[in-house]
C-alpha cells in the first residue's frame, strides 16, 4: 500500500486530481498561457515535451516518491496547471509540495492558495505527516514569496545543488511547516481565502 493513495481533492472551485496522460492536452494550453517554458528559473516543459514531463511523473509515483496531481477548474474541467507530493519519505512521515506551475493568467488569484490548503489539509491530517517541505530556485523570488505566504519557514540554502534548464547551477532555498504549526498557517490561509474567494 502506497502512502499516498489516489485521491482527488476540491474546495472553492479548484480540483486536484492524480495526473494522467489525458491531461495532456489541458497542460500544454497551460503551458503557452504565458510560454511558461521560457522562463529561466522554473523547469516548465515546453508544449512538446509535456507528454514525457507527464509519463516521468507517473513513473515517480510508481516508485513512490512522487505524487502529481492536475489542478483543475471544477467547473469547467479546464486544466489550470500540475502540483505533486515529492521527496516522500514514508518512515518520517514526511513530504515535499512542489512541480508547482499553472497558467499565467492563473497566477496571483485564489489558485494556488487553495491548491496549497488542500495539499496541506491532506498531508497533516490523512497523512499525518510530521513535515511538509518545499524548495525553489534562489532566484525564483515570485516563489519564495509564495512559499513564504504560505507561513513555510526558510531552512537555508544548499548551495551548488541542482542544474537549470540553461546548463547553470542554481542554489535551492528550503523550506519547511511542522504538524504543530499547521493550525496557524491554516487559520491565516483561510483568512487569506475568504478576503477574496466566497466560499463554494
Amino acid at each position: 500500500m502506497a502512502f499516498v493513495e489516489p485521491v482527488t481533492l476540491r474546495d472553492r472551485g479548484v480540483r486536484l486530481e492524480p495526473l494522467a496522460l489525458s491531461h495532456e492536452a489541458g497542460l500544454i494550453a497551460a503551458a503557452t498561457d504565458g510560454e511558461l517554458w521560457k522562463i529561466r528559473v522554473t523547469s516548465v516543459p515546453a508544449p512538446q515535451e509535456v507528454r514525457s514531463y507527464i509519463e516521468t511523473a507517473l513513473l515517480g509515483r510508481d516508485q513512490g516518491h512522487r505524487f502529481a496531481f492536475a489542478v483543475i477548474d471544477d467547473e469547467t474541467d479546464k486544466v489550470l496547471g500540475t502540483t505533486s507530493y515529492h521527496d516522500i519519505v514514508p518512515a518520517i512521515r514526511r513530504v515535499e509540495i512542489g512541480y508547482t506551475w499553472y497558467a499565467k493568467s492563473m497566477q496571483r488569484t485564489h489558485v494556488n492558495t487553495s491548491a496549497k490548503l488542500l495539499l496541506l489539509a491532506h498531508a497533516f491530517g490523512t497523512l499525518a505527516c510530521h513535515v511538509v517541505g518545499w524548495r525553489t530556485d534562489n532566484f525564483n523570488f515570485a516563489s519564495q514569496r509564495a512559499i513564504e505566504r504560505l507561513g513555510a519557514k526558510k531552512d537555508g540554502v544548499i548551495r551548488g545543488h541542482a542544474l537549470r534548464r540553461d546548463g547553470t547551477i542554481r542554489d535551492t532555498v528550503m523550506y519547511s511547516m511542522r504538524s504543530g504549526e499547521w493550525p496557524e498557517a491554516r487559520a491565516q490561509l483561510l483568512y487569506l481565502l475568504e478576503q477574496h474567494v466566497p466560499a463554494k
